[in-house]
C-alpha cells in the first residue's frame, strides 16, 4: 500500500517537473522577441525602421557634400541624379547664338519698296519719305578712282548699289572685295555689258548668272539687285533676275555722266539736282568726273533735307 501511493506520488512529481520545464522554455523564447524588438527590428525581420534614419542614398558624409548617387525627386521617389541641377532644363530657351529670330533680328530692317516707276516709298505710311538711292554703274575699274568713291560715301555716311559687271570682277576680283569689304551693296549688271532685251533665252540665262557666280565665287554672297545695261530688258529678263532672287531696278534719277555731262562735275550735280524727288534712285557710273563731284552733290542732296537709303532696307519685292 504504501508502495503503491509512493509510486503515485513519483507520478505526479515527475509530470509537475515537465510541465515546469515545458513553462520555461516557453518563457525563453518570449524574452528573445522582446529582445529583437529592442534591436529596433520590426517584428516580421524587416528593416525599415533603420532605413527611416539613413541619409539620402549618395551621401558623402556628415557634411552633406556632393552627392553622385541617386536623389530623391519631388516626390521622394528615387530617380534623380545628383548633378541633375547642373543640366539645363528640358525646353530651355536657346542662346542667342543659337536663336534663329536673334540671327534675323541682326539683318537690316526693310522700310521701303521700290514701285513700278522705280522710286522708292515707305513701307510704312508715317515712314521716311525723303530718301534717296544712290547707286553707281559698269565698275569695277580703277582702284584710285573707286577708292574716292567709296571714302566720299563714308564721309557723308551713304550707301550704295555697285552694278557690276562679270567680265570687268574677273579683271579687278581686288576691287570688287574692297567694295565689299567697305560695307557697300553688289549689284548685277550683266556679265558683258550687252543689251538684254533682244537676246535669245540662253544667252540672258548666262548673263545674268554669270555675275551670280562669279560675285559669289569673290565674295561669298550672290547680288540681289539687278539692273540691265541701257535700262533695257523685257519680261523674259525681269523673270529671269526674280528667278534668281533679284529685284529688277532702274532709275528714276538719271545724273548724264555718260552722255550731256561726259568731263563735267557741274553738269552732273546739275542735273541730279533738277530731278530730284523723294524717292528717286539715282544712276551714276564709275567716272573720274562724276567722283569728283560726288562730294558736292551729296551736301547739296544733305541740304535739300533728304537720307541716303541703305539697299539693304529695302523689300526684294516690287509693289
Amino acid at each position: 500500500m504504501k508502495r503503491h501511493r509512493l509510486w503515485k506520488t513519483n507520478r505526479i512529481l515527475a509530470a509537475l517537473l515537465a510541465f515546469a520545464l515545458l513553462l520555461g522554455t516557453a518563457a525563453g523564447c518570449g524574452g528573445q522577441s522582446g529582445n529583437a524588438g529592442e534591436n529596433g527590428l520590426s517584428a516580421n525581420g524587416g528593416t525599415g525602421g533603420q532605413g527611416a534614419s539613413d541619409e539620402p542614398a549618395g551621401g558623402n558624409g556628415p557634411d552633406g557634400g556632393e552627392q553622385t548617387g541617386v536623389t530623391p525627386d519631388g516626390d521622394g521617389n528615387g530617380g534623380g541624379t545628383g548633378t541633375e541641377q547642373e543640366e539645363e532644363p528640358p525646353g530651355d530657351p536657346a542662346g542667342p547664338e543659337d536663336d534663329p529670330a536673334g540671327a534675323v533680328s541682326g539683318e537690316t530692317a526693310k522700310t521701303h519698296y521700290m514701285n513700278k516707276n522705280y522710286f522708292l516709298k515707305p513701307i510704312d505710311e508715317n515712314g521716311e519719305k525723303r530718301v534717296v538711292l544712290l547707286t553707281f554703274d559698269d565698275g569695277p575699274k580703277e582702284e584710285g578712282m573707286l577708292t574716292d568713291i567709296l571714302d566720299t560715301l563714308d564721309r557723308h555716311g551713304a550707301k550704295a548699289v555697285f552694278f557690276v559687271n562679270g567680265f570687268r570682277v574677273k579683271q579687278n576680283p581686288g576691287l570688287l572685295r574692297l567694295i565689299d569689304e567697305r560695307g557697300q551693296t553688289i549689284g548685277n549688271h550683266s556679265y558683258d555689258h550687252i543689251v538684254l532685251k533682244n537676246e535669245p533665252e540662253d544667252v540672258i540665262d548666262a548673263q545674268l548668272e554669270g555675275v551670280q557666280d562669279i560675285v559669289e565665287q569673290t565674295v561669298g554672297k550672290r547680288p540681289r539687285f539687278f539692273r540691265p545695261p541701257n535700262g533695257a530688258g523685257n519680261d523674259y529678263v525681269k523673270a529671269k533676275a526674280a528667278e534668281l532672287g533679284m529685284l529688277y531696278m532702274n532709275w528714276s534719277n538719271g545724273s548724264l555722266d555718260w552722255a550731256d555731262n561726259k568731263n563735267d562735275p557741274d553738269g552732273v550735280i546739275r542735273s541730279v539736282m533738277e530731278q530730284l524727288n523723294p524717292g528717286s534712285i539715282i544712276l551714276m557710273h564709275e567716272l573720274p568726273w562724276t567722283a569728283e563731284a560726288l562730294d558736292e552733290l551729296l551736301t547739296r542732296i544733305e541740304a535739300e533735307g533728304y537720307a541716303f537709303l541703305d539697299p539693304e532696307a529695302i523689300d526684294p519685292e516690287m509693289r
